[in-house]
């Protein structure tokens, strides 16, 4: 049994009041402008999604199919034109996270602490390994190193031939973590993670050995709760910095080359952040958006529109950003500042919003992943299981 305790409560702690009540997400506004619009091109099935367990599975989108995974364990292919099964897979593995996608292999991660290496062609199972704990985490390769991370503290180093162990690289884990991984970055010959403890780490891809370590966040307060520093939230690299954002408040700059962080700001973030143009568009705990300028760190603007209501991490697009919600929107912000330019419900609700105006609040299954987006067409998956490809326009 694992010495730490790992904590999902502590989100929904997060979003809660003083007496424990969840807040309310903020009522949405008509878009008075609608700058863009959109076509859903096609639906497809997407097998069990999450089916409500918290799973760090997404989407992968290649020139030469949409990769998915289901907590059922069905690892799929889909014709990125016309969402047409290409191959599945049913590992019987109980996936969480993933699939990653590197030259000839998708790379997922379950729960009882596997990395299971499936052939990119047709889905056919190249090797399994067995790590210490849950691979909470995708696993990314560059081609010849396979590198996963568990949720004991870990990274592992695999052949991308045979999945053997090739390095593994520990540091300790607080008595008090949020549930889920950030996904290690391959940057060069360096993969880079964030860790539980609100540090960052760059080590050799080959060797596993350590190049730069540095402090995001430090914990404080009298609580382990309180205390909590995970950097969960994926890390990003633009212009020879890499962005990084703990829990415990604090969002970072850092250059890449040497592990010096350029600048910081006090926001606390777990969903993550996305570049579009020269802004730095950042989701933090309480659904408030922020652009900011990248090289510098100052703000820019910030949205509070979408308060409460859970968004996800951004994605660029169109040279928009666009999140999604918990009860099914799609929201389209403007980088200039940070105005509300188009909106669509996929989940939970009907298609189809000519005049871009709310609809009446209800139950909705949400999104499953954050939306992916590729030369111009979006890709979401519902927690229903059911994956769209969006295409998105300038109205005219």
């Amino acid at each position: 049994m694992r010495a730490h305790i790992v904590l999902l409560t502590a989100l929904l702690l997060a979003a809660c009041g003083s007496k424990g009540k969840v807040k309310e997400p903020a009522p949405l506004q008509p878009v008075a402008d609608p700058r863009l619009s959109t076509r859903i091109v096609w639906d497809a099935d997407a097998g069990e999604a999450t089916r409500g367990y918290h799973a760090e599975l997404r989407l992968a989108v290649e020139p030469d199919a949409v990769f998915g995974a289901d907590v059922e364990g069905d690892v799929y292919a889909l014709n990125p034109d016309t969402g047409e099964r290409i191959w599945e897979t049913a590992t019987g593995a109980r996936v969480v996270a993933g699939p990653g996608v590197a030259f000839n292999l998708v790379l997922v991660g379950t729960l009882d602490g596997e990395v299971l290496a499936l052939r990119r062609a047709d889905g056919a199972l190249a090797w399994k390994t067995r790590l210490s704990s849950e691979v909470l985490a995708t696993p990314v390769s560059d081609g010849n190193v396979v590198v996963a991370r568990t949720v004991d503290g870990k990274l592992f180093g695999l052949s991308a031939d045979t999945g053997a162990r090739v390095w593994a690289f520990d540091r300790s884990v607080p008595p008090l973590t949020l549930r889920g991984l950030s996904t290690p970055l391959l940057a060069g010959d360096l993969v880079v993670s964030g860790l539980d403890n609100g540090r960052i780490v760059a080590v050799r891809v080959a060797d596993g050995q350590p190049v730069w370590e540095e402090a995001i966040a430090v914990p404080t307060g009298r609580s382990e709760l309180e205390r909590i520093t995970d950097i969960d939230a994926d890390l990003l690299v633009g212009d020879g910095l890499l962005y990084a954002a703990s829990f415990g408040g604090e969002l970072a700059a850092i250059g890449l080359d040497d592990g010096e962080v350029r600048w910081r700001r006090s926001i606390k973030s777990y969903t993550g952040f996305a570049m579009v143009g020269s802004v730095l568009v950042v989701s933090d705990e309480n659904s408030v958006l922020w652009g900011l300028e990248a090289q510098t760190g100052a703000q820019l603007w910030k949205q509070e529109g979408l308060l409460n209501r859970y968004v996800s991490k951004p994605a660029e697009t169109q040279g928009y950003a666009v999140v999604t919600d918990r009860e099914g929107y799609l929201h389209w912000l403007a980088p200039q500042d940070g105005r509300i330019v188009a909106r669509e419900r996929i989940a939970g609700g009907g298609r189809g919003n000519p005049r871009n105006e709310p609809r009446p609040r209800g139950v909705s299954p949400g999104f499953a992943t954050p939306p992916v987006a590729r030369e111009g067409r979006l890709y979401v998956m519902t927690a229903a299981g059911r994956i769209s490809a969006i295409d998105v326009a300038p109205r005219s």
